[in-house]
C-alpha cells in the first residue's frame, strides 16, 4: 500500500481536504501534514512537513497544495531528496515521473478545476519512472545542494 503525505496552506484546504477523502476511499495510507483549517497560515511549513515526510521515506509521495502552486512548490524543494514539479497539465503530471522521478506534485487551488487535481494525482501516482538516460539527470539532480 503506497502511503501519500498531503499538506496545504489555507489557499489550498478545501481541495487537500477532498483528496484525503479521496485517497482514503481508494485505500491509500493517507498522512495530513496541515494545515487543519482555512485559518490563514505560512505555505513553506506545509510544504517542508510533506516533503520531510517523503525524504524520510514515511512515505511514498507527497502531494501539496497553495492558491498558485508556487510557493508550496518551492519549499518542498528545499528538502534534500525532494523532486517536486507543479502538475499544471495532464502530460507534465505524467513526464515529472517519467522523466524526472519527482515524489512531490504541487497544485493551485486558485487556477485548477477540483477534477482535474483529483485526475492528475491519479496520473502523477500510477506512472513509472523510466531510468536509462533519464537516471543520470536525476543523479546531477541530487547531486544539487
Amino acid at each position: 500500500m503506497l502511503t501519500i503525505a498531503i499538506g496545504s496552506d489555507h489557499g489550498g484546504f478545501d481541495y487537500k481536504q477532498k483528496l484525503i477523502y479521496h485517497l482514503g476511499q481508494l485505500g491509500y495510507l493517507v498522512l495530513d501534514c496541515g494545515t487543519y483549517s482555512e485559518e490563514s497560515v505560512h505555505y513553506p511549513i506545509y510544504g517542508e512537513n510533506v516533503a520531510r515526510c517523503v525524504a524520510s521515506g514515511c512515505a511514498n509521495f507527497g502531494v501539496v497544495i497553495c492558491t498558485s502552486g508556487e510557493g508550496i512548490m518551492m519549499s518542498a524543494n528545499k528538502v534534500e531528496g525532494v523532486r517536486c514539479g507543479i502538475g499544471y497539465n495532464d502530460e507534465v503530471s505524467k513526464l515529472m515521473r517519467q522523466h524526472n522521478d519527482a515524489n512531490v506534485i504541487s497544485f493551485g487551488q486558485k487556477f485548477m478545476s477540483y477534477e482535474d487535481v483529483e485526475r492528475r494525482v491519479h496520473i502523477f501516482l500510477e506512472t513509472e519512472f523510466e531510468g536509462g538516460r533519464h537516471q543520470e539527470r536525476v543523479n546531477l539532480l541530487n547531486k544539487i545542494k
